[in-house]
């Protein structure tokens, strides 16, 4: 494969920071635009990207290429190296044909597990998903990963990755398939021709002992892994929720599974904290009751309504409401808006209904792409300085964000050049991956299951 020699050159960028949209469609510096286009040109050079011609839209959008181009710093050469690893992938695993055809028992049985949708948005226009990590106990993932060797659909893979990952990634293709365009076309925002690619996490980890954290040890680490790589910058903030006392412990485990662009976008809440802060960032009508908000939304519930969505949104047929199963988003009949289609598979019986129709008032150039790898509907490539938006409680970009107080945290200490987090001490502390667990640590996670029972 071909490509620009000479050394990696890093554009000197405000994304390193990565407050939005800095970085994003419309709000490059002049240095990022270049290298988008010189990434396209790349792409298209190995034949991994074909640029719009007349009525048919590029094969990637640039709001997609983006990512890869934030998720490596703007650096060409190491955007296009993974940019063609999860083509490949893609490729090898039929994604497109397992979303299309996975079965819709199989798929719900995926959802209930895995971070879900609100239906609602952040102040800035980005979805809300919410993870409740105790439903994955050790009962529950040996039924799930038995039934994921059974997964019905019609895609074959290249037999690497694990079926239960891969019944993950049907969820990301949902979520850049289907919520990211349906959360662009959405214009009640600032910034409204900016394309959104990307998702709040509230992450609940509380009831979850060390011991069921330590069995969920390499499940999590693969799947971050392979999200990381192959779904670049699709998580914006992650807001942790109930972290327990050993929770020192555990982040050295798990900061090593994300890049550093991802843990810096990661705030740790304690219960004193999580109200105000998750208010400065998420209007209170869109927060759950649980965790302060006026929401009526439980884990397992399907996405609530935005009532945005009554305003662009024309229900097709008997739909209502969105069914569960794969959706995404396709050019509508009359191609001045696009239409949801619900597929997936039904006891072998092919589903494709459209569920509605979306206008797009005041964003009639964007341009909806099929292709599963395209994340939402692409806006005018306009090159523009963007000031960083500052937080009132939280200050973007800074290193991982730690709202801590009385519930053990408070000790926690960051050091970003060792990498480390420790409670004081550095017992349990990963050094590279996942650490060899310690006859002391497993007396500890002994006593804390004991006290919890």
């Amino acid at each position: 494969m071909s490509g620009t020699s000479g050394p990696a050159h890093r554009v000197q960028s405000a994304t390193e920071s990565y407050g939005y949209p800095t970085g994003h469609l419309g709000h490059l510096s002049a240095a990022e635009e270049e290298a988008l286009q010189k990434f396209k040109a790349l792409c298209a050079e190995n034949g991994y990207y074909k640029p719009a011609n007349g009525e048919t839209p590029a094969s990637h959008d640039d709001a997609t290429l983006l990512r890869y181009l934030r998720a490596r710093r703007f650096v060409v050469q190491e955007a296009w190296k993974q940019f063609h690893d999860t083509e490949e992938w893609r490729k090898a695993n039929q994604l497109d044909q397992l979303y299309e055809t996975i079965d819709l028992e199989h798929y719900e049985e995926t959802r209930r597990l895995y971070p879900q949708w609100t239906g609602r948005r952040d102040r800035r226009g980005i979805p809300v998903y919410i993870f409740e990590v105790k439903h994955l106990n050790s009962k529950t993932m040996s039924a799930y990963e038995k039934s994921a060797k059974e997964t019905k659909t019609k895609a074959e893979t290249d037999g690497k990755t694990p079926a239960k990952l891969l019944r993950l990634f049907a969820l990301y293709e949902n979520l850049t398939r289907f919520v990211m365009p349906l959360c662009t076309a959405l214009t009640d925002r600032d910034h409204p021709n900016t394309p959104i690619t990307q998702s709040n996490n509230i992450v609940d980890i509380s009831g979850v002992g060390l011991k069921q954290f330590w069995n969920l040890r390499s499940h999590m680490q693969d799947a971050s892994t392979l999200a990381t790589a192959h779904y670049p910058e699709t998580l914006d903030r992650i807001f942790i929720i109930g972290a327990p006392s050993f929770f020192p412990t555990v982040w050295g485990w798990i900061k090593k599974w994300f890049d550093p662009i991802t843990t810096s976008k990661i705030f740790i809440l304690s219960s004193s904290d999580m109200k105000k802060t998750l208010e400065t960032f998420i209007d209170p009508a869109n927060i759950p009751k649980k965790y302060g908000g006026q929401l009526d939304f439980q884990f397992g519930d399907m996405p609530v309504p935005d009532p945005a969505w009554k305003d662009v949104m024309t229900w097709e047929g008997n739909y209502k409401e969105f069914p569960t199963g794969p959706l995404y988003w396709v050019p509508s009949d009359d191609k001045k808006g696009m239409k949801a289609l619900a597929v997936g598979s039904n006891h072998e019986s092919e589903r494709r209904d459209t569920v509605c129709v979306l206008e797009k008032p005041g964003n009639k150039n964007n341009e909806v792409n099929g292709n599963s790898t395209a994340a939402a509907p692409a806006a005018t490539s306009q090159s523009t300085d963007s000031k960083q938006e500052a937080s009132p409680a939280v200050q973007e970009g800074e290193p991982t964000s730690l709202a801590t107080a009385q519930e053990g945290l408070s000790d926690l200490t960051l050091n970003e050049k060792s990498a480390d987090i420790t409670p004081g001490s550095s017992e349990g502390s990963a050094q590279n991956g996942t650490p060899e667990i310690s006859d002391a640590m497993k007396e500890k996670l002994e006593e804390a299951e004991l006290e919890r029972s």
